[in-house]
């Protein structure tokens, strides 16, 4: 079985952030921060 790497409300909210204030695309921050696109969770979603 794989295992998933989950992150934390705060790491997300924290990648959230760059993504509103210096206008980077969800995608490219994730690729940033060398994380999937799908372990940022939807934006207006963040557990």
């Amino acid at each position: 079985m794989i295992k998933h790497k989950t992150y934390s409300k705060e790491f997300k909210l924290d990648a959230m952030a760059l993504v509103r204030e210096r206008n980077y695309g969800i995608s490219e921050t994730a690729g940033n921060l060398k994380v999937s696109v799908q372990a940022l969770g939807r934006p207006d979603n963040i557990n």
